[in-house]
């Protein structure tokens, strides 16, 4: 393992601006998982991280030595201040990893239920609906151009895993996808005449999903099947994006499995 104390070295400073800097990640092709739980699922999903960081406090974690047990050759050990100023929570986790960014996706015919989010900008919203549309088995998720990027360590960290169980496909044209899709897609929106529990949502059914602010556009809406909406009894204008996809994502999975 080599032992970095000094914030002038190389790779800690290229670790510092990949966590800092969408532009570095795409110009470099990395990006980084901070915590035990986002390696180890990389290593299920996908394989060998390029690299691993360490701080000495994590040295003392039995979960962290059994990463490294694998990897030593590939191991920096920090100090714990340098860690601390890499770490994307208030008490650093003890380990990142570099990993290489997947190759992009283009949609093809093979997409059957899927998830699509136009100009969803929140980390933490993003990485959650990644999480609720793993969970409830859709593979596919389409994200628009001005999403945010589903690969930085903020949504990284609020997907917790979820992005190595998906087909992640960024920066699409949407109307292109709607030409070919050979199932439905639907309009989450709030002034619907069809609720959500009413509507079919099994088979090829696309859940679309708009921004935190405005949601979906007017030009999205048009190219929907069927606009449906979640019933709100309690007065409140709106749900969180990631809470009214969760909401969906569910129901179609109790449409899917009852007698």
């Amino acid at each position: 393992m080599i032992e970095i104390s000094s914030a002038d070295n190389p790779r800690y400073k290229l670790l510092a601006r990949l966590l800092e800097s969408g532009r570095e990640r795409r110009k470099s092709g990395l990006t980084v998982l901070d915590g035990v739980h986002l390696v180890q699922a990389y290593r299920e999903h996908v394989g060998t991280p390029e690299e691993l960081a360490v701080s000495r406090a994590g040295l003392q974690s039995a979960e962290i030595r059994q990463l490294l047990a694998a990897d030593a050759d590939r191991a920096l050990v920090l100090t714990d201040a340098l860690f601390r100023q890499l770490s994307t929570v208030a008490t650093p986790t003890g380990v990142i990893a570099l990993v290489r960014l997947p190759a992009a996706r283009t949609p093809g015919d093979d997409i059957g239920p899927c998830v699509v989010l136009e100009d969803v900008q929140d980390p933490g919203n993003l990485g959650s609906i990644l999480r609720s549309a793993a969970a409830s088995g859709v593979r596919d998720v389409l994200l628009t151009e001005g999403c945010a990027h589903a690969w930085s360590p903020r949504v990284l960290r609020a997907g917790m895993g979820a992005h190595f169980a998906l087909r992640l496909h960024e920066h699409c044209d949407i109307a292109a996808f709607a030409s070919r899709y050979r199932g439905r897609l639907l309009a989450a929106v709030r002034d619907a005449a069809a609720s959500v529990y009413e509507t079919d949502l099994r088979g090829d059914a696309g859940l679309m999903f708009g921004n935190e602010g405005v949601g979906l556009s007017p030009e999205l809406v048009a190219l929907a099947a069927q606009r449906v909406t979640i019933p709100m009894p309690g007065g409140v204008e709106s749900l969180n994006v990631a809470a009214a996809a969760a909401v969906c994502l569910f129901e179609r999975v109790r449409q899917m499995t009852r007698p």
